[in-house]
């Protein structure tokens, strides 16, 4: 991504975005994540391994993103997720974390680390 680029909202619902695509589209954003405040993937199919992907741009000390949409996206496990909110300072910014339509198996680690953060949790 051109270090020129401002680019802060950034919404592909419904676009296809698979795990390898979610692979191409973190490392894009890898390269200049501090300006992305709003991503949703909603409905897509990224899974438990694009959802690790994107754990990278949040493990950025640059991240600055306010809103995850991460909306039936096929996401059963949130533990890599739940470590790079832990490890990270993302959960400074991060307001809002939409889970929702998921078949996430268990996610009281996750909402127990968020709890104390000014950030929503949109589950079920």
């Amino acid at each position: 991504m051109n270090p020129q680029c401002k680019l802060e909202i950034l919404h592909l619902w419904s676009c296809s975005i698979t795990e390898k695509q979610c692979l191409i589209l973190t490392s894009a954003l890898k390269s200049n994540p501090s300006h992305l405040r709003d991503l949703n993937l909603r409905k897509n199919k990224l899974e438990n391994t694009g959802v690790n992907h994107l754990c990278d741009v949040l493990k950025d000390s640059h991240c600055k993103l306010e809103r995850l949409g991460l909306n039936d996206c096929g996401i059963t496990d949130v533990s890599a997720l739940t470590q790079s909110l832990t490890n990270s300072n993302a959960l400074q910014f991060l307001k809002e974390l939409d889970l929702r339509n998921n078949m996430i198996r268990d996610s009281k680690q996750l909402r127990d680390v968020i709890r104390d953060s000014n950030c929503t949790l949109r589950l079920g």
